[in-house]
């Protein structure tokens, strides 16, 4: 006995684990026919249809999916699964790892045989325990990973007892890691609405122990808010992941056989299974599992040859009405667009680094015209933080540098949010005036987007005022109030700061001193000091141009015969010149807050001419008042001799 074992272990490794070499199909059909004629229990023809078997159920088994499977199940069971029931296993072990999203169809498939063969659900069940305990030894997480869902899902059909469930959740929140914790989450995602159903108080404890390991604190960040994503799917009664979906509900439960195996067990893989052995009863065990097929698919055939009789008797019958053509579907649901940003977020929250997050966000291939979906998950994501990560910032700073698109979806984006800064609670407001000013202090972002920020009394709000004062400080702290003043002085991009520093009216030039003094950048507003004290100069140099030009009219008027009339109109433009100036430069007059308080002098004692001397200052106004009016009755008098002239 031991020497035969030795010689068929010598032969599978001569083949290797594929189990030979690969044979062209026609080449197979031709041995296949030539083999035949030989003895059914020679090795040739055995090894021949072991081939034949392990192909039918790889093939058959990548080929199953949600649309399918019913029609996949027939042609299964067409096959020996007696016999090739280690096959079946190792073959959808394989492709679950290989396909972790397809889980739930493999499950579905398996809950199907199990009704049948349970042999076949007890070995892979075995196999799924075996592989997982192996795989958390050596802490090897993709595998781990997989086992656990696939674990999850035979729970969810019953094919598994739901202990075991609860027992691997005690074992990875038993001494909690970032990859324990994280598989514990996963997999409490999967099987957390067949717990809530059968076992809510075990739910309830796995759920205790996670609010346990998130106030301890001892482990990532990252692997936190997974947990408080737990939390959130769990109030939402795991409505995002179904036990069962509708489309997989292919077994009865009061048919379904559960295997109450746990963790602890010491079970058989039966790996020998998965090799080739020589059968002396090969004729007997293949009449057997004849039987066996035509007991399980018996009542199946006769229900595919009622079918068929049906549609015999449809077609005999006159053919129905054709429907209507219907046009194409579309999708009004935006269910892309969801998923696109539930990506994005999900993307965001679970990288280490921005660097690894930026490559992440590149490999989806966001089409264009969806830029601006990022810019505002990065934004609210941001926003929603306690206090500003510089993460963001430079995960912004990543894309704006990548292509122009980018940055001008970003500059896009600082404008919808100064349109609605008033919306933000005082910590998001701070959070994306940091992240704006990130940007901008690394020229990432053009600072052209500043043009839509127009700073006076009617255009701003106590929020757009707070965003603008975080933005400037921001860019003072990191670039040096040097640097900055130097950059809004540039007599290039002055048409882009005219908002920021208005000069058009003296009302918003003074809010535009006072407001940048008070927030304790005053330095920036010297410009705008000088430009609102050489004002009334201006102003008056202004009148004085309009006055000679409105005498240069009066006399072309008296020229042509209106001599009295361009007299009372040049009087009333001389008055009106007078009073336009003596407005402007009364609204000159009113004080600016300046950039330093003096300090209060110690009170003395003065004399008379002294205290005159001090009162001058308060009597501009009434100087400048009455040196306009005399200017205007002198300029009214010159007019009058020379019309009698």
């Amino acid at each position: 006995g031991s020497s035969m074992v030795a010689r068929q272990a010598a032969e599978n490794a001569k083949l290797g684990r594929t189990g030979g070499i690969y044979v062209p199909p026609f080449k197979l059909a031709a041995l296949r026919q030539e083999m035949a004629d030989k003895d059914k229990r020679s090795a040739e023809f055995q090894r021949l249809s072991w081939e034949a078997l392990r192909k039918g159920i790889n093939g058959l088994v990548n080929k199953v999916n949600v649309g399918n499977i019913r029609s996949i199940v027939p042609e299964l069971l067409e096959l020996n699964l007696v016999r090739g029931r280690g096959l079946l296993c190792r073959a959808l072990m394989k492709a679950q790892l290989a396909s972790p999203g397809f889980t739930h169809i493999y499950a579905a498939l398996v809950a199907v045989l199990n009704t049948k063969l349970p042999e076949n659900g007890e070995l892979l069940l075995k196999r799924v325990l075996v592989g997982f305990r192996r795989a958390y030894r050596r802490r090897d997480k993709v595998v781990a990973t997989g086992f656990a869902k696939f674990l999850a899902h035979l729970c969810n059909h019953q094919v598994a007892h739901e202990l075991v469930a609860l027992q691997l959740l005690t074992v990875l929140l038993d001494d909690p890691t970032d990859d324990s914790v994280e598989i514990a989450v996963q997999f409490t995602k999967e099987v957390g609405q067949l717990l809530d159903e059968v076992s809510p108080r075990g739910l309830l404890a796995v759920f205790e122990r996670f609010r346990g390991i998130l106030h301890e604190g001892a482990i990532d960040k990252r692997v936190q808010y997974t947990i408080e994503g737990l939390f959130a799917a769990r109030k939402a009664g795991f409505a995002d992941y179904p036990a069962v979906p509708d489309d997989l509900d292919l077994v009865e439960r009061d048919d379904q056989i559960t295997f109450e195996l746990s963790l602890d067990d010491k079970v058989d893989r039966e790996e020998a299974l998965d090799v080739f052995k020589v059968d002396d009863d090969f004729e007997a065990h293949e009449a057997a599992w004849v039987e066996i097929k035509r007991e399980i698919l018996g009542e199946d055939d006769d229900d595919a040859d009622d079918a068929d009789a049906d549609d015999d008797d449809d077609d005999d019958a006159p053919a129905a009405a054709a429907p209507a053509e219907v046009g194409p579907i579309q999708d009004l649901t935006e269910q892309d667009l969801v998923n696109l940003r539930r990506t994005i977020y999900l993307t965001i929250m679970s990288s280490v680094g921005f660097e690894e997050c930026a490559h992440k966000l590149m490999k989806l291939d966001i089409r264009s015209g969806l830029e601006m979906e990022l810019c505002n998950m990065l934004i609210e994501c941001c926003s929603q933080e306690r206090t500003y990560l510089r993460y963001y910032g430079l995960l912004g700073q990543r894309f704006c540098v990548m292509t122009k698109a980018w940055q001008e979806a970003f500059d896009k984006a600082f404008e919808e949010q100064y349109a609605m800064i008033h919306r933000l609670e005082t910590n998001k407001l701070r959070n994306v005036a940091k992240f704006f000013a990130h940007l901008l202090e690394t020229d990432a972002l053009p600072w052209t987007c500043l043009e839509y920020v127009r700073l006076n009394e009617e255009e701003t709000t106590s929020s757009s005022r707070i965003f603008v004062k975080i933005l400037c400080q921001e860019l003072a702290e990191h670039l040096g109030l040097a640097t900055l003043r130097d950059r809004f002085n540039d007599q290039y991009m002055s048409d882009v700061f005219a908002g920021l520093f208005p000069r058009e009216n003296p009302r918003d030039t003074r809010f535009a001193i006072n407001f940048f003094t008070s927030i304790g950048l005053g330095g920036l507003t010297d410009a705008l000091r000088k430009h609102l004290k050489e004002a009334p100069k201006r102003i008056m140099e202004q009148q004085m141009a309009a006055a000679r030009a409105a005498v240069g009219d009066s006399d072309s008027d008296s020229d042509s015969g209106s001599g009295s009339g361009s007299d009372s109109d040049s009087g009333a433009a001389a008055h009106a010149s007078c009073s336009n100036f003596l407005a402007a430069a009364t609204c000159a007059a009113v004080p600016v807050m300046r950039t330093r308080q003096p300090s209060p002098a110690p009170r003395t004692t003065t004399s008379a001419p002294e205290a005159l001397a001090r009162a001058a200052p308060s009597t501009r106004q009434s100087r400048v008042r009455s040196a306009t009016i005399r200017w205007g009755l002198r300029f009214a008098r010159r007019r009058d001799t020379s019309s009698d002239a």
